[in-house]
């Protein structure tokens, strides 16, 4: 007989619980620094006690932690050194009730905001006539000479359909050229001929559907020798690689003029929208600045251009216009709060990773980077005693500005290659040395992997050719057959 009994008892246990606050808090540490901007005007919008201001943040957000005591604002501290001690993000986890009537009053006298609409001098920024120029794209250009050429309304469509299907090369590849001849209302043979006459506009092989047809066209335009013909038309896959002396047994010339003629060919344009390719400059603006200033390193925030966040005056008459607005406005202030808070904890542990990452790569700032350092997460991590994914998010897109150059802060992470009498060396390093190394040969006699391996080896680096190729191509470099010059 098994007897039931209710009972009541106490236990005791530890659960992580991911409030909303601790969850924006992690949001923002990974955001770079344009898409903190862009989330900062988002919320500005959506959440009318927050508006923007003039003074530091340093003021925004010690008045944060004084709301409840002091009766002024302290003033601003000047950014030269930050020595500060941030936490973890999840230490910001942690609130107590503010009496909001007493906050809002402490906001009562504000800097005024700046004019909106101005614009920020920075040496950094584009200058004003940059943003103001606008460019003519490779299908205006196309359409503007068709314009001034005698066609039937047919063809005029037809041309009109290739334009627009043209890809970013300039090439008319898909879809098939019956398909479009027979929606503009065109015979085949007329739209090849029609096609053929596109392809001599500027600039000359556009709208080619391969790269020989491209060629050809270049080569009819200019009038070149029959030799030149003859190898584009033909051979252009020995032309790829290098099999010179095949070119010369199936032409029956000499290899010294097919050395001429790829010579020639080597200078028609096998992209013929090039030209027309615009890609918007990508302006990097640092998240820190590291100075030396004699012999110690300086971590400063960039703080220029990010949105300085403070609570609105005029919401201290809506705390008395009732109770439902009263909880209204404590919601939104409260909301406001933990968003300043999140932002100074992010500016914080941005600030103590780096000085970790100047402290253990301080022979990087000083000789450049053949002395970078091995170091993974795990070190920086246990130096700050962070999470190892809090510091992956606080270092994917963020970048400093050093005395070497501008560098995201991921950079300074690098696997170790061992080193047969110093200490290891960083991967990123040894793929310097292999630039350095492969911009150093002899063109005619391009050197390969393996004696790239027996290279880094004289400098005591021991690698693999399989390592030294991935770095290769990581590095944009082409295999040593496809880098020899003949001519």
């Amino acid at each position: 007989m098994i007897g039931l009994e209710l009972r009541q008892e106490l236990k005791l246990s530890q659960q992580l619980v991911m409030t909303p606050q601790l969850q924006q808090a992690i949001k923002l540490l990974q955001l770079s620094r344009i898409e903190l901007v862009d989330m900062v005007r988002q919320e500005m919008e959506e959440n009318p006690v927050l508006e923007e201001t003039a003074e530091p943040a340093e003021r925004a957000a010690s008045e944060e932690t004084t709301a409840d005591n002091a009766p002024e604002p302290p003033p601003p501290e000047p950014t030269v050194q930050v020595t500060s001690e941030p936490t973890e993000p999840e230490a910001i986890a942690g609130s107590r009730e503010i009496d909001w009537e007493k906050y809002l009053e402490n906001h009562a006298n504000q800097l005024p905001l700046p004019p909106s609409g101005a614009r920020p001098i920075s040496d950094d920024l584009p200058p004003l006539e940059a943003t103001l120029i606008s460019t003519i794209n490779l299908a205006d250009h196309l359409r503007w000479q068709l314009q001034m050429t005698v066609v039937t309304e047919e063809e005029d469509a037809f041309v009109n359909l290739v334009i627009g299907n043209l890809d970013r090369d300039g090439y008319f590849k898909e879809p098939p050229l019956e398909e479009l001849a027979g929606e503009a209302g065109l015979e085949v043979e007329d739209a090849q001929e029609v096609l053929r006459m596109v392809q001599a506009f500027d600039p000359i092989g556009v709208a080619s559907r391969d790269l020989r047809e491209c060629l050809l066209a270049q080569v009819e335009a200019l009038n070149l020798d029959v030799d030149v013909r003859d190898i584009v038309d033909r051979h252009l896959v020995n032309l790829e690689k290098r099999n010179y002396q095949a070119i010369a047994r199936d032409l029956e010339i000499e290899v010294e003029d097919v050395y001429e003629v790829a010579k020639i060919i080597s200078n028609l344009e096998p992209r013929p929208a090039r030209n027309f390719v615009t890609e918007d400059t990508r302006y990097i603006t640092p998240d820190v600045f590291i100075h030396k200033i004699g012999d110690r390193y300086f971590i400063v925030p960039n703080d220029d251009g990010m949105p300085r966040l403070k609570i609105s005056n005029f919401f201290r008459s809506a705390m008395a216009a009732g109770p439902e607005a009263k909880e209204y406005v404590q919601n939104k202030l409260r909301s406001a709060q933990w968003l300043i808070r999140s932002i100074d904890q992010r500016r914080r542990t941005i600030i103590k990773v780096t000085e970790c990452i100047v402290e253990m790569q301080q022979d990087f700032f000083e000789k450049g980077i053949d002395y970078l350092k091995p170091m993974i997460l795990r070190d920086v991590a246990e130096a700050v005693s962070m999470h190892e994914s809090t510091i992956s998010r606080v270092t994917t897109n963020k970048y400093a500005h050093t005395p070497q150059g501008i560098y995201e802060l991921k950079f300074f992470f690098n696997s170790s290659i061992r080193r047969t009498s110093e200490e290891d060396i960083a991967s990123q390093s040894v793929k310097n040395k292999i630039r350095e190394i492969i911009n150093k040969e002899d063109n005619r006699h391009p050197l390969s992997d393996q004696k790239i391996v027996q290279l880094l080896r004289e400098d005591g680096i021991v690698i693999a050719r399989r390592t030294v190729a991935k770095y290769r191509e990581m590095l944009g470099i082409l295999s040593s057959t496809k880098r020899k010059k003949f001519f």
